[in-house]
């Protein structure tokens, strides 16, 4: 009897001393659980980006989401664990228990919100919020009264975070208290400095096993590519993912990582060779050159892309007119890129977006060219334009690095006494389109000629406000697409911009192109696969009519503007482009890249194929706009594409890292 009491008083002692081990498991259960009820919302908040999806397949990917919620949570949940398990007995305080407590909650509490914020984001990028973000707005004053607006729109929200926190509050369980056990020796030092340790060197090879996403040696730490494995298409990315992991996995990283596809240096070139030697023997043209970037302008929003929509005119009847009129396009034009940052070295330097922000990475300190830089070579004068505060976005750094010669934005319009000063702030980003776009046509009058200038516009942003004076002839069409009318409104500003410049005596002289930096919301199915959130339009414009016009039925990107640019000039040196010149290119060869959560996208002989660095994912054929059917090898230009895609990529890796951006590293 005596025995069987001691044995009883052992376990129970044991018992009481892997409570915190108890506490430990209880906490991380709730954790998984807020992270599942992030995911939910997540979908919820974006459902209509993923129509096709069926339940199991969405079950599938859930499942594979908890993975990266385990690295996600115990990462972020590390420190708690340690102050819980830790064997020193003398933090055997309430008030030890009450921090581990309050730090539980705001730890999980700041990852779900971190989510949330990323379920409203992501439908403008398409992928989880990575670590550049906090470089991309590095220079914006004005986050805050976003952040504000987007609280009050979604409201909701934030009373779920509010009620969770109480919630978690109550239902978070703390060890029991040891310290009077201790003190009146109920049981000794010994054995809890031993069940602690234990439980500590228990939990710690499921931790590092939970973090790095297995358990064998040759396992490497799983990053945002991994989510891949468990997708069918390349946004889907967003679901298994969550945020917190996605900062985590990117901070200091450098995810630039040549691959050897080919060991022959002759074989690659004759693949894709990104250096550029224009023929001697080319026109040479002394003509002005203005690059057009308009914020946020998808095709989709283009009537003159959408003909194949019935009863569909788009937004933009000034563009349209164009298009009929004398403006040459592609009915396959793409962006490189989803953000403002990738947009801009892919327009001005012919460099796409890879991986990460090129201008966010380490290599953005590499010699880099662009079409100022070449074009200052031969005499032009180079100006770049952009109406919010100097160094909003990086673009005035972007600027620099890229050789131009001047750069205008907010500061400069308001001192110029001929503008209306602050009083056309439109109290978010910046000067708005319609009499920013009025000064960027004066001060091209004062330039010499031959000039070549940029203009960013930034009306047609979040949270989508047309000035005052246009609120009752740009009425809300329909609350779920508030960008419509600020897309009307900067089409607007367009068609005035014209009406001024064909009055100027450089315009007749003039190359216009008009772009977009990225794509924005859609309402159209097409618009909302993985290639579709690509779609930007590509715009020359030549008034005299002496490049061409009309729509071809070929496939244009971001990065060919700069050498169908620089060869149509007759520019006569080397370039570095991961582009085509357009002219030059017979419209069934030419091609577009870019690059979706792991995934690259290359469209060409009418399909577009994905493929995940290691193998070919999906290929569909550029009819099927839905992207609905996979016929990965019943295509006989596969393997080709598949070569010539390892190409452009291994070229763009090695290139980067080795500093060879321009033609002379």
């Amino acid at each position: 009897m005596k025995v069987y009491k001691e044995n009883n008083l052992m376990k129970k002692k044991i018992f009481i001393l892997l409570h915190p081990l108890a506490s430990v498991l209880w906490g991380l259960i709730i954790a998984y659980l807020i992270y599942f009820i992030a995911r939910v919302l997540f979908y919820l908040e974006n459902r209509d980006l993923f129509t096709e999806m069926t339940l199991g397949h969405m079950l599938e990917l859930f499942k594979g989401g908890i993975l990266f919620d385990t690295s996600a949570i115990l990462y972020t949940n590390a420190v708690w664990i340690v102050l819980l398990l830790l064997p020193f007995h003398y933090k055997e305080t309430q008030l030890w228990y009450q921090i581990c407590r309050w730090l539980f909650v705001i730890i999980n509490m700041t990852s779900l919100t971190i989510n949330l914020i990323d379920t409203v984001y992501f439908r403008y990028t398409i992928r989880r919020t990575t670590t550049t973000i906090f470089q991309e707005f590095s220079n914006e004053g004005n986050l805050g009264k976003i952040f504000y607006e987007e609280v009050l729109a979604h409201w909701y929200y934030f009373i779920l975070i509010v009620v969770l926190t109480i919630l978690l509050l109550k239902l978070y369980v703390g060890p029991k208290c040891y310290f009077d056990k201790l003190k009146n020796k109920d049981f000794s030092i010994k054995q809890y400095y031993i069940i602690m340790l234990l439980s500590l060197l228990l939990l710690c090879p499921f931790c590092v096993a939970g973090m790095r996403g297995g358990w064998t040696r040759d396992i490497r730490p799983i990053t945002i590519s991994n989510a891949t494995v468990y997708c069918d298409r390349p946004s889907e990315a967003g679901i298994v993912l969550n945020t917190p992991f996605s900062l985590i996995r990117t901070i200091g990283k450098n995810n630039f990582e040549v691959v050897k596809y080919f060991d022959s240096k002759k074989m690659l070139d004759s693949l894709f060779n990104p250096i550029h030697i224009p023929n001697s023997n080319n026109c040479k043209r002394n003509k002005n050159v203005v690059v057009i970037i308009v914020e946020s302008f998808g095709r989709e929003y283009i009537g003159a892309y959408n003909k194949h929509i019935p009863g569909y005119d788009g937004f933009t009847p000034f563009v349209d007119s164009l298009i009929y009129n004398g403006a040459l396009t592609y009915r396959y034009s793409y962006c490189n890129g989803r953000k403002s940052i990738d947009g801009m070295p892919s327009i001005l330097s012919s460099i796409p977006m890879f991986v990460e922000p090129f201008f966010l990475s380490p290599y953005s300190v590499n010699h880099v060219s662009g079409l100022a830089d070449c074009l200052n070579k031969i005499g032009y004068e180079s100006a770049f334009f952009h109406g919010a505060e100097r160094g909003s976005m990086g673009f005035m750094a972007f600027a620099r690095a890229t050789k131009f010669n001047h750069y205008y934005g907010r500061e400069d319009f308001v001192k110029d006494s001929r503008t209306h000063g602050d009083e056309d702030y439109d109290g978010w980003w910046g000067i708005s389109d319609e009499p920013f776009m009025q000064y960027f046509c004066m001060k091209m009058s004062e330039m010499r000629q031959p000039f070549m200038t940029a203009l960013f516009t930034l009306s047609s942003h979040h949270p989508y406000r047309v000035p005052d004076a246009y609120k009752d002839i740009f009425k809300e069409e329909n609350p779920e697409m508030p960008v419509y009318k600020v897309i009307r409104y900067t089409d607007m500003a367009l068609r005035h911009f014209f009406e001024k410049a064909q009055h100027q005596p450089w315009f007749s002289k003039t190359i216009f192109v008009i772009t977009s930096d990225h794509t924005n919301m859609s309402a159209i199915d097409e618009y909302k696969t993985d290639l579709g959130g690509f779609c930007s339009p590509i715009i020359f414009y030549d008034p005299s009519g002496e490049m061409g016009k009309g729509m071809v039925d070929g496939i244009a990107q971001q990065t060919d503007i700069m050498p169908t640019i620089l060869n149509y000039l007759g520019y006569n040196h080397p370039y570095v482009s991961f582009g085509k010149d357009l002219f030059a290119t017979k419209p069934d060869s030419t091609w577009a890249v870019n690059y979706l959560n792991g995934i690259y996208q290359y469209v060409k002989y009418g399909h577009v194929l994905q493929f995940d660095g290691q193998r070919t994912r999906a290929v569909y054929s550029l009819k099927d706009r839905l992207m609905k059917n996979n016929i990965s090898g019943k295509v006989k230009q596969q393997e080709q594409m598949e070569r010539e895609l390892k190409a452009i990529i291994q070229q763009y890796m090695e290139r980067m890292t080795e500093n060879r951006l321009t033609p002379d590293s």
